[in-house]
């Protein structure tokens, strides 16, 4: 939601607290007879200092404090504690401002009871701010989530589309089935094997992606099924390095977050003779999961990362959507190397 939203929001609970405020004292003063000029302004400072400070102590506290810290976090006991101190010293704050302005009244500056009593009062009401507070910060938080969900899904069909473009296009299942037909004759069994790759991986495409988190185990499977059949495409045994450290074991990521890099490295990399033309890690520890990808190519022919099939900027917005403060993502292309550096953070 934009700040004029949330402003507007903040703005008709107030007006509507001052008006019911003003209607109360009204009720009150206006049983006496005295309505001069000076008892009018005794009910403006009354109002200023018994009801709206205090009020608003409690309400931005628990608006900017108490629900992003405890409440949106599900811890319910620890915000009705911390909410019930923070009213109470704001009642407490209520109450000398109004022994401040009416020092001649001795029951306010004297008396514990009324003290204790009024402290209370006081605190109950801002109590009732502060819980409107979170009822409003909730509100906006629950728009801005079904928001994003809806340009998620927008995101996640676009790049679904994207995926279907380029990733099932002609040249790569006719590359691939045309070295697997070679292969048959040389070697059944591998041809076999390089099929049911093939067939893996159409399946992962084509069902694993519909929904929101993979196991991190399955889209290294697929990486490495994916790099063997690509493998079959040149006699150079060290064209690809590719690393797994760390413990994957009951991490999850988004679908469709590694592939596209890594699919993109073996489209623009043009020489399939040196060593390790190819490098990939994937490195987990207890709060990141880091990918790095590089690819060597020709500098007489830079490669055009986004001039066919996924590009980075489509991956980049589903990124910021996915993990909007836990991911950095890296892209240089120095010399003759392209390298991409993605890293999620769990926190």
């Amino acid at each position: 939601m934009k700040r004029s939203g949330r402003a507007l929001l903040q703005l008709a609970f107030w007006a509507c607290y001052f008006i019911l405020v003003m209607v109360v004292l009204g009720i009150l003063f206006g049983r006496e007879e005295n309505t001069a000029e000076a008892k009018i302004e005794e009910a403006f400072v009354t109002i200023i200092n018994f009801a709206l400070i205090p009020s608003a102590i409690s309400f931005y506290s628990f608006y900017y404090f108490i629900f992003p810290k405890f409440f949106s976090q599900k811890k319910y006991l620890l915000s009705i504690l911390i909410g019930l101190i923070i009213s109470y010293c704001s009642g407490i704050t209520g109450y000398l401002l109004l022994s401040y302005v009416h020092s001649d009244t001795q029951c306010l500056t004297e008396d514990d009871s009324v003290f204790m009593g009024l402290s209370l009062f006081i605190g109950f009401i801002a109590f009732i701010c502060g819980i409107i507070a979170i009822v409003i910060q909730g509100f906006i938080t629950w728009f801005e989530e079904v928001k994003k969900r809806e340009q998620l899904a927008s995101k996640n069909h676009e790049m679904e589309m994207a995926l279907v473009k380029s990733q099932l296009d002609p040249h790569f299942l006719f590359n691939t089935i045309n070295n697997i037909d070679v292969l048959i004759l040389r070697d059944a069994q591998k041809a076999s094997d390089y099929l049911n790759h093939l067939s893996d991986i159409m399946r992962f495409m084509l069902f694993e992606t519909k929904t929101d988190e993979i196991s991190l185990s399955k889209e290294i499977e697929y990486i490495e099924k994916y790099i063997e059949l690509q493998r079959i495409r040149t006699a150079n045994e060290l064209y690809v390095k590719f690393e797994v450290s760390g413990k994957i074991e009951g991490k999850v990521i988004a679908p469709m977050i590694f592939r596209p890099f890594i699919e993109n490295a073996f489209k623009h990399t043009n020489n399939k003779k040196i060593e390790n033309a190819i490098s990939i890690s994937i490195n987990t520890t207890a709060n990141e999961v880091a990918m790095r990808c590089e690819n060597k190519y020709d500098p007489s022919r830079p490669p055009r990362q986004e001039s066919n099939g996924l590009g980075n900027g489509l991956i980049s917005k589903r990124l910021a959507l996915l993990y909007p403060h836990n991911h950095k993502l890296t892209i240089t292309n120095e010399k003759d190397t392209y390298t991409v550096t993605l890293v999620i953070s769990n926190e």
